[in-house]
């Protein structure tokens, strides 16, 4: 069916050539969006009223049609909504109306000039005095597209969720909103903007198995970056004091309602601060954010209430896991937290320190639902952290934790060269070992903490994850435009496309 409906298309492009009409013109001056209509004569415009002299351009997707004979009521949609319109043989002459009834179809984009009227049913309508075709469908839209089974289509192909479906469309403009607050409240605070390279020599500023690339150039391997963290401390080593980054982060794990390998974060670092301002910075920035978008700091998410009033809670990790799980991550031996794992069925592949702890973690985390700073972690989990002023075996560190998830971390950066070579040396050990996610050595980063880098606290945040948030998304794939999908032969989605049906 697909293959018989893209033929006849074809046909009805090439037809429109003969006539003299280009199916596919360079521009269309619009100058009123359907938002624009609906807030200028909704409320003013009574049943049955016409402006005539108030001339309208507008264009969009056509997303339905009813012909009535020598009329037509047809509605399209573009960025901002959808409107009715109304055109018929009178107004525009019978050649214009029988190339709108041959050749316009749902799917297409049109153009429109006209004026703005209510209808009889008091639906706010453009009377069309001219119309062209602005792009030709050669795809008809799939009727049951709503039913499909199998979410990878949809992801794969989500410009047709978009077209078809308003509330993915305004999932993403929400995404998009999410960033640019953020960009607003940074810049607000003195923080300035910067870049950092995507390919790096040698990974670093998170536990992650990294992508690995190849530089034809000087024929050596290098990586997609796991973090911007350890180039953005460079910048404070140079002289940056406020600085933040708004990027693509690249980890070769696995796919879930919660992970997807290539994400968006930000990071931020502001000098002469620590973790304790950085908490205080983070919690204004997420509910200034959560108030723009959502009106309130009380939010549903999948059924449950979230609240995001300030203060949030404050909890230490070491003493969470020990009232829930009995053990002491700070103080017990490795055999001891092996044991209390296998009890409840926890099987670790990597068996240091490190590893236990964070699957341990793993076992209590979601029994956490309003926002929770996590505090305090262990040196062992904690590579760039500082080691906390208190207690040396914890680092000034804190995970923000919603709902079980985390989405953000942050420290007192590390900045005693000596101290950051040894932990690099223990992560090398790892990596030795079999632990692909250890860090890598960066001699030249500790060579940049040698020249002197001021008082740190820095913060990462993962954007994705907060937008479940805002949008009430249950995975992170319905938050990112083209997420990973297992890669399919182009026929056999086709197949899946053609047993569904289209409305043609």
């Amino acid at each position: 069916m697909i293959e018989e409906v893209r033929r006849r298309r074809i046909e009805e492009v090439e037809e429109l050539r003969k006539m003299g009409i280009e199916p596919y013109p360079y521009r269309f001056e619009k100058t009123h969006t359907t938002m624009d209509i609906r807030r200028k004569y909704e409320e003013t415009l009574n049943v049955g009223e016409a402006r005539e002299d108030e001339k309208l351009s507008v264009a969009g997707r056509v997303i339905s049609i009813r012909h009535h004979g020598k009329s037509s009521f047809f509605h399209i949609k573009d960025s901002t909504g959808r409107v009715q319109i109304y055109i018929n043989r009178q107004a525009v002459g019978d050649e214009k109306f029988k190339v709108f009834k041959k050749y316009v179809n749902i799917g297409d984009v049109v153009g429109i000039k006209g004026f703005p009227f209510k209808s009889k049913t008091g639906e706010l309508t453009v009377f069309v005095e001219d119309f062209r075709i602005l792009s030709k469908a050669l795809r008809t839209l799939p009727e049951k597209w709503h039913g499909l089974k199998d979410k990878e289509i949809i992801y794969r192909q989500r410009y047709v969720e978009m077209i078809i479906n308003d509330s993915a469309l305004e999932r993403f403009k929400k995404r998009f909103e999410v960033i640019k607050l953020i960009r607003d409240f940074l810049d607000n605070k003195g923080f300035i903007e910067v870049e950092t390279p995507i390919l790096h020599y040698v990974t670093g500023g998170a536990a992650a198995k990294p992508f690995i690339t190849h530089l034809n150039v000087y024929d050596i391997d290098m990586y997609l970056r796991i973090a911007p963290e350890l180039y953005l401390k460079r910048l404070i080593v140079g002289g940056f004091e406020k600085i933040y980054e708004i990027g693509k982060n690249f980890r070769n794990e696995g796919v879930s309602y919660k992970h997807n390998p290539e994400f968006t974060t930000l990071e931020l670092y502001q000098a002469y601060a620590d973790y304790t301002d950085i908490m205080n910075l983070t919690e204004e920035l997420v509910t200034f954010i959560i108030e723009k978008m959502c009106g309130n700091l009380k939010i549903e998410y999948q059924g449950v209430e979230i609240d995001f009033s300030r203060p949030w809670k404050r909890i230490d990790m070491r003493d969470f896991i020990k009232e829930r799980l009995g053990v002491d991550i700070v103080e017990d031996p490795d055999d001891v937290l092996l044991k209390k794992l296998k009890e409840k069925g926890v099987e670790p592949a990597m068996k240091t320190r490190g590893h236990l702890i964070e699957k341990l973690w793993d076992l209590v985390e979601d029994e956490i639902v309003n926002p929770t700073f996590l505090l305090n972690h262990p040196v062992e989990i904690s590579p760039l952290a500082k080691r906390h002023r208190d207690d040396p075996r914890v680092t000034e560190r804190f995970e923000l934790i919603i709902f079980g998830r985390e989405i953000a971390n942050a420290f007192s950066e590390l900045n005693d060269p000596v101290d950051q070579m040894k932990r690099f040396e223990e992560q090398a050990k790892l990596r030795e070992a079999g632990d692909e996610e250890a860090h890598m050595m960066d001699r030249d980063f500790v060579r940049a903490l040698e020249y002197g880098m001021p008082p740190v606290g820095g913060l990462g945040l993962g954007i994705d994850r907060f937008v479940m948030f805002v949008t009430d998304s249950p995975s992170i794939r319905d938050v990112i435009p083209f997420p990973l999908v297992r890669p399919i032969e182009f026929e056999e989605e086709e197949k899946v496309l053609d047993e569904r049906g289209a409305d043609v």
